[in-house]
């Protein structure tokens, strides 16, 4: 063969195969999607415009002394709050994100993201703002619903359900961290029924995710691969990475109605305190369960009390779900609405007994409307920016009591004289104006004789101390 014949067979060569290579790797067709493989982003294209922005600022007093004074429990035991009449008011604004859970513009968010706010601001995805109002916020559930009066047709989120919601599922997370707007992140569920009890985060169900959760995320939704909410961005692990918590979206849906109607949730209350069932106990009293709660006490008065439960008696069932442990019964319980009927299947003294319990309402989640008017002594700590309740065993475990009864701080009004004096929620109210308060009643009695001042003896991680306080200052 001559050179110019295997020059061009050499060439017809080399052209097939780079036909054959670029075939392999050509363009796709116009009508495939580039988006085949990743639903992600259908699922933000559809769901953004129903998540928003919310801006909020409050103004707050702050003590015009020089630092380190102004804030030191050393100096202010010493000299109180005298100073406090040369103080300024500092603007403070702060940023979260929401979602559209209603054509007529209510917002679901977190509680610590609006609460204090003096004034709230929602931007729409498409830039448009709107004021917006507290319809009603939980502390308890970190949850808030807002309003906004919209003058356009809103996107609406569907909500799932987060107890089908597995471990290794894809979620999708979209907020503001930082002030950054609609960020979009991706992870997984990483863990289900996470408990958070650090500074101010006390939480028991959280969903944990690794979709990358930041300051500003909060009160944003976290999303399933249908497009659906199965939780509501919370909380972070500042020193980790990969550790971001959402409330499931199942607890929202129990408790929204109460906050939309009464601007609070009013929880149901059996009046007992429980632990779990242990082997040693089981056998000791012959229980033949793996799993349940002992009743360790029954209080005076309550729905336990009238429905006959005692103590020993060990919870197995409520309705026709197991009670795995202690968490679980009082997730079930304060899941139920004052009134409601719980049926528990009990053993006493080795049979099964079943009871059926007509719930009371929380001590202490009546609200101001049900309040007994000025002279009771409920108003008269509000007058200083204190909200009180009997001690429940699930306050006992929040703020973690070593007691069964006495008074605790529920609320403490931003900005208050409360607050400026530094009581907190969780301190214990044990003397009133030099008079041990055991109770309610024992601190209306306290308070009968009005003065100008509050002395409040307050016990705080087992150490006493006394806060003298004057309402309106």
């Amino acid at each position: 063969m001559s050179t110019k014949k295997r020059a061009g067979v050499f060439a017809a060569a080399l052209l097939l195969a780079c036909g054959i290579f670029l075939s392999a790797f050509s363009l796709p067709s116009a009508a495939a999607s580039r988006y085949d493989d990743n639903p992600v982003v259908e699922i933000v294209k559809n769901v953004s415009a129903a998540v928003v922005n919310i801006d909020v600022e409050a103004v707050s007093k702050r003590s015009a002394m020089p630092a380190p004074f102004d804030d030191d429990p050393f100096f202010r035991r010493f000299f109180g709050d005298r100073f406090n009449r040369f103080s300024r008011s500092v603007p403070m604004k702060g940023r979260g994100s929401g979602f559209i859970v209603s054509k007529d513009g209510q917002i679901l968010t977190n509680n610590h993201v609006v609460d204090g706010a003096d004034k709230i601001t929602v931007t729409l995805s498409n830039g448009k703002t709107y004021s917006a109002e507290v319809m009603g916020k939980d502390p308890t559930f970190d949850l808030a619903v807002i309003k906004i009066k919209p003058e356009e047709t809103l996107t609406v989120l569907e909500l799932s359900d987060s107890d089908a919601v597995e471990v290794g599922e894809w979620v999708v997370a979209i907020g503001n961290p930082f002030g950054f707007e609609h960020t979009v992140t991706v992870g997984v569920i990483s863990a289900k029924n996470r408990s958070v009890h650090a500074q101010d985060v006390n939480f028991d169900g959280f969903l944990q995710t690794d979709a990358a959760i930041n300051p500003g995320n909060s009160g944003g939704p976290l999303i399933d691969m249908r497009g659906k909410v199965v939780g509501i961005n919370t909380a972070i692990v500042p020193y980790a990475q990969g550790l971001g918590f959402a409330i499931p979206v199942n607890m929202a849906k129990q408790i929204m109605g109460d906050l939309v109607t009464y601007g609070k949730v009013k929880r149901g209350w059996l009046g007992v305190s429980v632990q779990s069932l242990t082997k040693e106990f089981a056998e000791a009293y012959d229980i033949d369960a793996e799993s349940g709660v002992v009743i360790g006490d029954v209080f005076s008065g309550s729905a336990a009390e009238r429905a006959g439960l005692r103590r020993g008696d060990v919870v197995v069932s409520i309705g026709n779900e197991t009670v795995k442990d202690v968490q679980t019964f009082v997730n079930k319980v304060r899941a139920q609405s004052p009134g409601a009927a719980l049926r528990l299947k009990v053993i006493r003294e080795g049979k099964p007994v079943t009871v059926t319990v007509k719930l009371d309402e929380m001590p202490g989640t009546e609200g101001r409307a049900a309040r007994s008017g000025p002279s009771s002594g409920e108003s008269a700590l509000e007058d200083v920016g204190i909200a009180v309740s009997g001690l429940t065993p699930e306050m006992a475990r929040r703020y973690r009591l070593d007691r069964s009864s006495g008074i605790v701080v529920a609320e403490v009004e931003e900005n208050s004289p409360a607050q400026l004096a530094g009581i907190r929620e969780g301190d214990l109210i044990l003397e009133v104006n030099g008079r041990k308060v055991n109770d309610i009643s024992e601190l209306n009695s306290a308070l009968q004789r009005r003065r100008s001042s509050v002395v409040l003896l307050i016990e705080r991680d087992s150490k006493t101390f006394f806060v003298s306080l004057k309402p309106g200052s």
